[in-house]
């Protein structure tokens, strides 16, 4: 199976910076910082055609990476180089040591600073490293699909690969945030593989029906996917401020019915189209509040869950935050103008319409563990025979977004480490 971890190695480690690794290639820098704006500008020699690396004085001083302004256990600066933080700081004598590749400067309050290189290099203003670093180390640009797409993008990974191998568990979680799902299988048929699978990523999401959750047939069901009825498609708790944002569905036992077929589609391509075709709906979608709900309880917990957000959500660059979407769980208070209103009725009929024309079916099987983007794709599945012969269980949880980053960047960073081992081992 391909690992992704050359193909990010390649990207971060050009031949060039290979060689600076190993020592073998020295460059002759040459520094000059802009008087009026205090800007120190460096080049590297013999590039005469390139860029001058950019970068503000009063950034380097805030980064300075002494022992009295940086704590290097913490990795971070220290608070007590902010207590009398002076913003009208300047650079008063700039020298560079070649041999260790350095550039040192003195400040206007005689304080030293000395910055490496390949450090100073990592942190450049231009916009081509800006958005090489966003790339590769905030969050890779996601890629949109539709139906036909969908057996292409769909990536399936054996189960004990992904708790066994780093490089594996790598591609998993690069395909869950670039395409926003991806397929495990033959996991063991045990309830417990859910948390198995965040802790291997870092930890489960608690939320109110639990760590974990079963999606069987329930009679008294208090909540409306306990249900044997069709599921239309949703994002589960929408209610939430903060969202769960990944989610695992275990399949321990499937329905022999014809139904209990699994549906998907992908919300961000259906914004996408309606954003092209239907900017009026796409304003409507993305811009009046819905209020979403969910009041009821669970394990003997009461709980009475409320938020107010678009269907489309937007961050501040126009790009797509998160989908909400859930027919049973929008609240029949509607707290906007009501003029608003039966526009935002079109709207969503025209949403709805438009993502089941997209969506996908499958039925999981036993052992599968269908893992997604809960803040972009939209997932439901049709009704199903329930009788004792005949069940179907499903258990579910939650990850968050912010702890599976976490454990790509460390992972990155760890292959990275090996990388440069090796190079220095071979030099």
């Amino acid at each position: 199976m391909r690992t992704i971890t050359s193909c990010f190695l390649r990207k971060l480690l050009s031949p060039k910076q290979s060689f600076r690794l190993q020592g073998l290639s020295l460059r002759h820098i040459s520094t000059t910082v802009r008087e009026h704006d205090q800007m120190l500008l460096i080049k590297e020699h013999p590039q005469q055609s390139a860029k001058a690396m950019q970068f503000p004085g009063i950034w380097l001083r805030d980064n300075c990476q002494c022992e009295q302004c940086f704590h290097r256990d913490s990795l971070s600066r220290k608070p007590n180089s902010w207590t009398n933080f002076d913003t009208k700081v300047k650079v008063q004598n700039v020298t560079v040591d070649e041999s260790r590749q350095a550039v040192n400067i003195v400040w206007s309050d005689r304080h030293r600073s000395t910055f490496s290189l390949s450090w100073l290099k990592e942190r450049d203003f231009s916009s081509e490293a800006r958005e090489r670093y966003m790339n590769e180390w905030y969050r890779p640009q996601s890629k949109h699909w539709g139906k036909a797409d969908f057996d292409k993008i769909l990536k399936k990974f054996d189960y004990w690969d992904v708790m066994r191998s780093d490089p594996v568990l790598m591609e998993w979680l690069e395909a869950l945030m670039i395409h926003g799902v991806a397929m495990l299988k033959n996991s063991p048929l045990d309830i417990g593989v859910v948390k198995s699978l965040a802790n291997r990523i870092g930890f489960i999401r608690k939320t109110t029906y639990g760590e974990e959750f079963s999606v069987r047939f329930r009679p008294d069901a208090k909540n409306y996917s306990y249900l044997s009825e069709p599921l239309p498609l949703h994002t589960d708790l929408p209610y939430y401020e903060y969202k769960p944002s990944v989610t695992f569905l275990h399949t321990l036992e499937q329905s022999r019915s014809k139904g209990g077929w699994n549906t998907i589609v992908d919300g961000f391509n259906i914004a996408d189209q309606l954003r092209v075709h239907q900017p009026q709906h796409f304003k409507s979608l993305s811009e009046v509040r819905v209020n979403w709900c969910d009041i009821g309880e669970d394990a003997d917990k009461a709980f009475h869950n409320m938020w107010r957000a678009p269907v489309i959500n937007l961050d501040e660059n126009g790009k797509y935050a998160r989908i909400n979407h859930s027919v049973p769980q929008r609240d029949s208070h509607f707290s906007i103008d009501v003029d608003k209103v039966t526009p935002w009725y079109e709207a969503n009929a025209i949403f709805v319409r438009m993502a089941h024309e997209q969506e996908v079916t499958f039925k999981t099987e036993p052992g599968d563990v269908l893992s997604f983007n809960n803040l972009r794709m939209l997932h439901g599945r049709t009704g199903y025979d329930d009788s004792e012969r005949n069940v179907r269980h499903i258990v579910g949880g939650f990850v968050d977004w912010d702890i599976v980053y976490s454990k790509m960047r460390v992972l990155k960073r760890a292959a990275l480490a090996g990388r440069v081992e090796n190079v220095a081992i071979h030099a």
